[in-house]
């Protein structure tokens, strides 16, 4: 369906700050997987992570007023859709995706920027590859408005209702999980970062304690899978 098509159906970006620096956007009505992407803020300028899959003149014009965008960073290939229409509309921002996801990039140009393992889209922003979801999926780390350190987790590392909590897994529409080796391996590769705040792929948000949630959630997951408490089922 055309980008046309799409405005004559109501189709607009909303955008929401969800804390000081930081904004969601989103698509209204919903639109691909209905994902909720962020515009994280520092002095060296914005990064989209994860990128709405609808763009026009009216979200082009609101995001500018917010300092615009600098860089991008697509979570993993379910994102990638639109990134060089947002990309072009921002002076061809770089857009950084993981070389492990290379092969699901369909549409390439100039502004497309590859990374292995860790990469600095900008001075304060760091990302991350952590796998799971997909074999490149990657986290973004921003230092947030007090300092204290802020997840970006895309699929890779979902909130769940349960406050504190969180869980992992290879398709979330499909319930499969991931193995509880994986599932470490996840959690080691964040271990040295500091965060306390966590914000998911769908809106959810970890408001406090992020990074214990995960270490936790990652052991009791591997826990469960491994058999250790079959005798509860």
């Amino acid at each position: 369906m055309s980008r046309s098509q799409l405005a004559a159906e109501g189709h607009t970006v909303v955008i929401t700050e969800r804390e000081p620096g930081l904004h969601a956007l989103r698509v209204e009505p919903r639109l691909a997987i209905g994902q909720t992407c962020y515009l994280a803020a520092t002095d060296q300028g914005n990064l989209l992570f994860d990128v709405p899959p609808f763009i026009d003149d009216e979200a082009v014009s609101a995001i500018r007023e917010l300092g615009g965008i600098a860089a991008i960073a697509p979570s993993h290939p379910h994102m990638f859709g639109m990134q060089l229409a947002w990309s072009a509309a921002f002076d061809d921002a770089p857009v950084y995706v993981c070389e492990a996801d290379s092969e699901w990039v369909q549409r390439h140009g100039p502004a497309m920027t590859y990374f292995d393992a860790d990469a600095t889209p900008l001075p304060e922003i760091l990302l991350r590859r952590v796998g799971g979801h997909f074999p490149g999926s990657a986290i973004a780390l921003w230092p947030g408005h007090d300092g204290h350190g802020v997840m970006l987790s895309g699929d890779s590392i979902g909130p769940v209702a349960r406050s504190g909590w969180v869980t992992f897994m290879r398709s979330f529409p499909n319930y499969l999980p991931l193995s509880g080796a994986v599932v470490r391996r996840i959690a080691a590769s964040v271990a040295d970062l500091d965060f306390d705040r966590m914000y998911g792929n769908f809106g959810q948000t970890i408001p406090a304690g992020a990074y214990d949630a995960v270490q936790s959630s990652a052991d009791r997951y591997a826990r469960w899978l491994s058999g250790e408490f079959d005798h509860l089922t």
